[in-house]
C-alpha cells in the first residue's frame, strides 16, 4: 500500500515535470538540505535551448519587479504541512450543504485548495486591503527581519503577525505588492479554462496591481477595468480630488474561451426583455425585414427571400416543404413585398436554437425571432444600487443588528458580478471574504433566477477591536461576523419567500496544523529511542473527520463531497461521493471490515499504517481486495 503525502502540492517538483517533459537534456540531480538526491533544472542549458543565439550576461528588458519578488515566487510554490479540520458545531446543514467557509491565512488556504480544486473555480473574487497606510497586513515568511525595519508587530489568536502597512514605512508598497502576489500567482490555477478573475481595489495600488495581473494572466487576457461608482457623494475629506469609485480589475483565465453569462442587469432593459427561456431572458420582434430601402427587397436581396412552411400546430418549421404546412412569405399587412432578415441557412440555425418561433394572431401567422439581450457591459457602472453605503453598510447593520464594518461591498453590485461572471451552477471563491457579502449575494442570487452556484470563502480571523461594537455584541474576530451573517441572511430570505429553495448551508473548516506528528514528515531527525514511543504518528487530539479531510485534501476528493457515516463490526467506517473514497481510522480491523468494504468496490480505501487486527488480517489483506476488487487503490496514513 502507498503512505499519503499529507501536505500540500510542492509546485517546484510539479513545474521541473514540465520543463523535463519539454527539454529532458536540462534535468540534472544535486542534494537538498536533508542530503537526499533531488532532481533540479540547469537553468544556463534552459536558457541556451531558448535562444537562437549564445546567451551571456543580462540584457535590458520590460520587466516589473520589487524587493524580495523572487523570494515570493519562491514561498507561493513551497508545499506546507497544514491541514483543514471541519468544524461540525459552527456549520449550518454540515452534511447537505455544498458551500465552504474556511477560516485562516488565505495564503495557506490557497495552498491547501490548489490540488483539488485546480481549474474548478468558474470565478474569483476578492476585495483585498487597499494599502490607503492604515491597513493591517498578515505577514508572511519574505519580510525582512524585524531588527532592521523596526517594525512593530502583534499576533493574534492564531498566532499570524498582523502589521500596520503605513505610508511612513519605506516598504510601504513592497509589503502590499508580495502579500498580493503570492495569492494571486496561486489562485490562478484554481480558475476554470474559461473562468474569470476580479479583484476591487481603490486608486493607491491600482496601477501596481495591473502590472501584477498583467503578469500572471497575461496582458492579452486583461478583459477591461471597470469603474464602480460606489459612493456619487464623493469623499469630503479628500485634499483634492474626492473619489466616488473604485476600480475593478477583470481578467480572463482564457480570453478566447471565457464568456459572459446572458443576464440583464439595467433594470430598465430588464422591463423591455420580459419573456423568458431555458436559454435566458428575451423579446419578440417580426422576423420580416419591415425598413424601407433597396436593401428590404427580394430584388435586391434574392437569397433573403424564400418561404417558411410551418405545420398546423404551430411547432415546426422548415424553408423546404413539409406535410400538413402552410409557407409563409415575407409580406406586410399590407401587402408590400419585403424579405425575411437572414438567409435560409442562419434561418435554419437561429430555428434550432430555439429562437424562431411562429404564432397566429387572427387569421394570420406570424413569424417571430427571440430577440436576445446581446448587452456590452459598459466600463462605467453607476446605478443607485451599487452605493455602498445604503446597500452595502446599511444592509449588513440591519441583519446583524449592530455597526461591524465600514465599508461592506453592495450587496446588489455583488449579485451583478456574479450572475454576470459564473454560470448558474459554477463555484465562486473570495478568498478576502470580509463580512461574506459575497455568499449572500449568491444565496440572493441562486434564490432569484434557480441556481445552484457553491461559494468557497477564506478568511483569517482577524481579531475585532475590543472598544468596537461588533467585540461589545459578541463577536470575537472578523469569522465569526461572517458566518453570523451568512445564518441570518440565508434565513431572512427564506423567511421571505418560504417556497424557496437554495442551498444556505455552509461546513465550516479551520486551517490548522498537520494531523499528523513531525517524525511522519522528518524520520531523519529521530533517534531509534524516540521512534519506539512514537509509533502512533497521528496526534493525539485528532479526530477520525479530521483525518478524512486532510485524506481529501491529499486525494483531491472535494471538500463539499456528500460524506456517510456506518459502521461495520463495530468500527466506524466514512464513505464519500458514492464509493469513490472510503476510509476506516479505527484501530484492531478484521478481515470481516475489510471484506465488507471491498465488496463496495470503492476507487480508494484509507486507513491509517499497521491498524489491522493482527498478522493473519495483514496477510489476507491484499488477497480479499484482490478477489472483490483488485482496481480499488489502498493507501495508508
Amino acid at each position: 500500500m502507498d503512505k499519503l503525502k499529507m501536505h500540500s502540492l510542492n509546485k517546484v517538483d510539479e513545474n521541473i515535470k514540465k520543463i523535463g517533459a519539454q527539454f529532458p537534456n536540462c534535468i540534472t540531480e544535486r542534494k537538498n538540505q536533508r542530503g537526499e538526491v533531488e532532481y533540479a533544472i540547469d537553468f544556463e542549458l534552459l536558457k541556451q535551448e531558448l535562444s537562437s543565439v549564445i546567451v551571456e550576461g543580462r540584457e535590458e528588458r520590460y520587466q516589473f519587479t520589487w524587493p524580495d519578488k523572487k523570494k515570493s515566487i519562491l514561498l507561493a510554490n513551497a508545499p506546507i504541512a497544514k491541514t483543514l479540520r471541519p468544524c461540525r458545531e459552527e456549520s449550518v446543514d454540515f452534511d447537505d450543504t455544498e458551500n465552504l467557509y474556511i477560516e485562516g491565512d488565505n495564503l495557506e488556504v490557497l495552498k491547501l485548495l490548489q490540488e483539488t480544486y485546480l481549474e474548478k473555480i468558474d470565478l474569483i473574487y476578492i476585495d483585498p486591503p487597499y494599502n490607503t497606510g492604515n491597513d493591517i497586513l498578515y505577514i508572511n515568511d519574505y519580510i525582512d527581519r524585524e531588527d532592521e525595519f523596526h517594525k512593530k508587530y502583534e499576533i493574534d489568536e492564531q498566532g499570524n503577525r498582523l502589521y500596520l502597512n503605513t505610508d511612513m514605512n519605506g516598504r510601504y508598497h513592497t509589503n502590499w505588492l508580495n502579500m498580493m502576489y503570492q495569492r494571486i500567482k496561486i489562485a490562478k490555477d484554481l480558475i476554470k479554462n474559461d473562468g474569470f478573475f476580479l479583484v476591487a481595489i481603490d486608486h493607491n495600488e491600482l496601477f501596481n496591481l495591473g502590472e501584477i495581473c498583467d503578469e500572471i494572466f497575461g496582458y492579452s487576457n486583461r478583459v477591461g477595468v471597470i469603474s464602480v461608482v460606489h459612493k456619487p457623494e464623493g469623499r469630503n475629506q479628500a485634499k483634492f480630488i474626492g473619489p466616488s469609485n473604485e476600480f475593478m480589475l477583470v481578467y480572463a483565465k482564457n480570453e478566447d474561451k471565457a464568456k459572459l453569462q446572458k443576464v440583464i442587469l439595467d433594470e430598465e432593459q430588464k422591463k423591455a426583455f420580459s419573456c423568458q427561456d431555458e436559454n435566458g431572458a428575451y423579446r419578440l420582434k417580426n422576423f420580416i425585414r419591415l425598413s424601407d430601402g433597396k436593401y428590404a427587397t427580394k430584388e435586391s436581396k434574392p437569397t433573403f427571400w424564400y418561404p417558411i412552411y410551418v405545420t398546423e400546430d404551430l411547432k415546426t418549421l422548415s424553408y423546404t416543404k413539409i406535410e400538413h404546412s402552410v409557407a409563409i412569405y415575407p409580406i406586410t399587412d399590407s401587402g408590400v413585398e419585403r424579405t425575411w432578415k437572414t438567409t435560409k441557412e442562419t434561418f435554419l440555425e437561429r430555428y434550432q436554437n430555439g429562437d424562431i418561433i411562429a404564432q397566429k394572431e387572427g387569421n394570420k401567422i406570424r413569424i417571430y425571432e427571440k430577440l436576445r439581450e446581446n448587452q456590452v457591459i459598459k466600463t462605467h457602472w453607476v446605478d443607485k444600487k451599487y452605493h455602498g453605503y445604503h446597500f452595502g453598510t446599511k444592509i449588513l447593520d440591519e441583519i446583524l443588528g449592530v455597526k461591524t464594518f465600514d465599508f461592506p461591498k453592495s450587496l446588489y453590485l455583488m449579485r451583478d458580478i456574479i450572475k454576470l461572471f459564473c454560470p448558474k451552477d459554477g463555484i465562486v471563491l473570495d478568498f478576502f471574504s470580509g463580512s461574506a457579502t459575497s455568499a449572500h449575494a449568491i444565496m440572493l442570487a441562486n434564490h432569484e433566477d434557480c441556481g445552484n452556484r457553491k461559494f468557497i470563502l477564506a478568511q483569517i480571523p482577524a481579531a475585532c477591536n475590543e472598544k468596537s461594537e461588533a467585540y461589545k455584541a459578541g463577536y470575537k474576530n472578523i469569522c465569526e461576523i461572517g458566518k453570523e451573517r451568512i445564518r441570518r441572511a440565508g434565513n431572512k430570505i427564506a423567511q421571505e419567500n418560504p417556497q424557496a429553495k437554495f442551498d444556505k448551508g455552509f461546513r465550516v473548516l479551520k486551517c490548522d496544523s498537520s494531523n499528523m506528528k513531525e517524525v511522519y514528515y522528518n524520520p531523519a531527525e529521530y533517534n531509534t529511542d524516540l521512534l519506539d514511543s512514537l509509533l502512533d504518528n497521528i496526534k493525539a487530539d485528532r479526530t477520525p473527520e479530521d483525518l478524512l479531510f486532510q485524506v481529501m485534501l491529499d486525494l483531491g476528493v472535494l471538500l463539499s463531497s456528500d460524506i456517510k457515516q456506518t459502521t461495520i463490526a463495530g468500527k466506524t467506517v466514512f464513505n464519500v461521493a458514492d464509493n469513490f473514497l472510503m476510509a476506516c481510522f479505527d484501530t484492531d480491523i478484521n478481515e470481516e471490515v475489510i471484506t465488507a468494504i471491498a465488496k463496495q468496490k470503492p476507487y480508494y480505501f484509507v486507513m491509517r499504517d499497521s491498524s489491522l487486527e493482527n498478522d493473519s488480517v495483514a496477510t489476507n489483506f491484499e488477497q480479499i481486495f484482490n478477489t472483490y476488487n483488485p482496481e480499488t487503490k489502498r493507501k495508508v496514513l
